[in-house]
């Protein structure tokens, strides 16, 4: 099997001085703590830098060897880049001394060069290995994953993840095609999908959700984005900002609903005998929702999907079932 590769297309970070701007990075607080949760390759770390004070600090998380190599590139001594996924960074801040931080941004997804680039095997336009997976050191290939993995919890995946309404027919026509030989390629895969899907989207190719599905599976995307959240609200000091940008709706209902949840205490039974000042307070004020601005989508045209949610921390103090070790 031979593998194409086009020339990498510059990489446009998405809503850039939108999601820098978000966290508010000035005054005294341009010497604080910042959190750039998915560094993937620098755009909005380099910008955070920019913004950032002599005293300030930066630490940033990627799964990405790739990611990793170009961080490694960054010669400053205010930055640093921790090789794993943000879902850690309540211990990595424990293990480097930080108690609080000043700002958090996850720009989740995929970046251009992930997409662009065969070997990886996230594009159906392209014929690679069947990869997918966000840090290729560790963990199961896609390809491995489908050799392996009943019809069911395929097509469960497939819907849940891909919101695709033809899922039990594609891993129907999945399960079938590996008896007769492993499916190994994007290209491959793609064509099993295109088979099975009996009408199109217009504008979009029919492996679009089964490879969205897929790769969000493949690196536990959604449960990595619940955990992060969570230690991301616990390690926010009071005023600090928490910056989030999705591209597709199962990530954004996550955010969506985490925010709001957080912003709207639970309030106790009025006829109970409890002081106003004893009531729960919200632990977080919910700043801005912003989309890409049509010129940004038209030079971008990958920033179409994407919304940027904004939270600032409250002063009010977290409720026991954030805190670690705490019961659910």
């Amino acid at each position: 099997m031979t593998t194409q590769t086009v020339p990498e297309l510059q990489h446009r970070t998405v809503l850039l001085e939108e999601a820098v701007d978000g966290l508010q990075i000035d005054g005294e607080r341009a010497n604080g703590v910042y959190v750039d949760g998915t560094f993937g390759r620098g755009g909005h770390s380099r910008r955070i830098l920019e913004h950032l004070g002599p005293q300030g600090r930066l630490i940033a998380f990627d799964k990405d060897p790739q990611a990793i190599a170009t961080a490694n590139t960054i010669g400053d001594a205010r930055f640093e880049i921790v090789h794993d996924s943000f879902a850690t960074l309540r211990d990595a801040l424990d293990a480097r001394g930080v108690v609080q931080v000043d700002g958090i941004l996850l720009d989740l997804g995929i970046s251009s060069p992930q997409v662009d680039e065969a070997a990886r095997g996230f594009s159906f336009r392209l014929d690679g290995p069947l990869d997918m997976r966000m840090d290729t050191t560790r963990g199961m290939s896609a390809a491995e994953w489908l050799a392996t993995e009943s019809e069911q919890t395929i097509g469960k995946v497939i819907r849940d993840y891909g919101e695709e309404r033809f899922a039990f027919q594609i891993a129907k026509a999945i399960t079938a095609r590996r008896t007769v030989a492993p499916i190994s390629t994007t290209r491959q895969l793609a064509e099993i999908v295109a088979h099975a899907v009996k009408t199109r989207e217009k504008g979009k190719d029919p492996a679009t959700r089964t490879f969205q599905a897929i790769r969000i599976y493949i690196n536990k995307e959604l449960e990595e984005l619940e955990v992060g959240l969570d230690a991301a609200l616990e390690k926010l000091a009071p005023h600090g900002r928490m910056v989030v940008i999705s591209f597709h709706s199962l990530e954004d209902r996550i955010v969506k609903r985490f925010m709001a949840s957080k912003a709207n205490a639970p309030q106790p039974d009025r006829r109970l005998p409890i002081r106003a000042v004893d009531l729960p307070k919200p632990q977080l004020k919910l700043v801005a929702k912003i989309k890409p601005s049509d010129a940004e989508v038209a030079g971008n045209p990958r920033a179409r999907s994407a919304i940027m949610r904004v939270a600032e921390r409250t002063t009010a103090p977290l409720a026991p079932s954030v805190l670690p070790g705490s019961a659910p």
